[in-house]
């Protein structure tokens, strides 16, 4: 069993920023996230999405966003352990113990919770059900392995439409596929992709894969229209993501339907745990990133006289620290 301060669960931008505050108090760091690499629902969903709600960006692309986050957290050498889910909360001496799925175990001087809304996992697209090959993707880490590609997206929301707009530049060319003649995509980014060189096609599904190491096309069948092949190098299915608390629900944390709910101080009703971001609850609560950083902050200062009650409640401001 190993020491740490400070347990972040869950790597998506309020948790970065809560390991970059937690460091610069001083407290040791584990950042923990199921998905294998860092920033949460903005790296797995839009990372290539302009964001125009962050405090002195105009506009910045979820990746960069996600970088930057990093960046700044490295300040302070994190520990990272992803692909790996907290499992179980228990107590020794008082404090937090969490059980990993890896096997390990976390003594914890206390747990900050910033899982957004839980662990996401993509909405199947039932003809891949049946294909074994590669080249069919939930979301595009890196829209430049995507160049030069016949690229089929499948789904009508935003997601489906923001990766269109992104990968038509790139691509060879790009279709859209979705199943009804209604949109849930906001109506200017339709409108956008409806001006390009991008094949929508409605009331149709794509119901076989062809190919074998990896795709080379897929059947899509219109409503009353028949089956249609077309070639395809890449498949992006842009179907949503169901979220799941996980093991949370089983450790007697007080919940409002999928949300923990906390006091003023990002306490939680379990002794040294906390949240912030959007899984927390709380009169009032606006779900935005800039609200998650300032919860970010409070979490980490009440939770550091927790561990030390001699420490002070403000540490001052960071460009103090120079």
């Amino acid at each position: 069993m190993r020491e740490i301060d400070v347990a972040i669960i869950g790597a998506g931008p309020t948790g970065l920023f809560a390991a970059y505050y937690a460091g610069f108090r001083g407290l040791s760091v584990a950042v923990l996230d199921a998905l294998p690499e860092p920033g949460g629902q903005v790296t797995a969903m839009y990372p290539e999405k302009a964001i125009f709600d962050v405090a002195g960006f105009p506009t910045i692309k979820g990746r960069d966003l996600v970088a930057n986050l990093v960046a700044q957290a490295d300040q302070f050498t994190p520990e990272y352990i992803l692909g790996v889910r907290a499992e179980e909360l228990s107590y020794l001496d008082d404090r937090p113990v969490l059980a990993l799925s890896q096997g390990d175990k976390l003594h914890c001087g206390a747990v900050i919770i910033t899982a957004g809304l839980g662990s996401f996992s993509p909405r199947p697209l039932p003809a891949a059900d049946a294909f074994d090959g590669e080249g069919v993707m939930f979301f595009v880490p890196r829209l430049a392995e995507l160049a030069g590609q016949d690229v089929l997206i499948v789904g009508g929301g935003d997601s489906a439409f923001d990766w269109a707009l992104a990968l038509e530049p790139l691509a060879r060319s790009v279709t859209l596929v979705h199943r009804r003649e209604k949109f849930r995509a906001h109506a200017s980014t339709v409108a956008r992709v409806q001006q390009l060189p991008v094949r929508i096609v409605v009331n149709a599904e794509v119901t076989k894969l062809h190919g074998a190491e990896r795709v080379t096309g897929a059947d899509i069948s219109i409503k009353g229209g028949g089956t249609e092949t077309v070639p395809v190098d890449t498949v992006v299915a842009a179907l949503g993501f169901t979220a799941d608390l996980g093991p949370l629900v089983e450790w007697g944390l007080e919940l409002d339907k999928r949300h923990i709910r906390v006091d003023s101080t990002m306490a939680t009703n379990r002794p040294r745990i906390f949240a912030a971001g959007d899984i927390t609850e709380y009169p009032g609560k606006v779900r935005l990133i800039a609200t998650g950083f300032g919860e970010a902050a409070t979490a980490v200062n009440n939770a550091a006289i927790v561990i030390d009650p001699a420490a002070h409640l403000f540490p001052g401001h960071s460009s103090d620290a120079g």
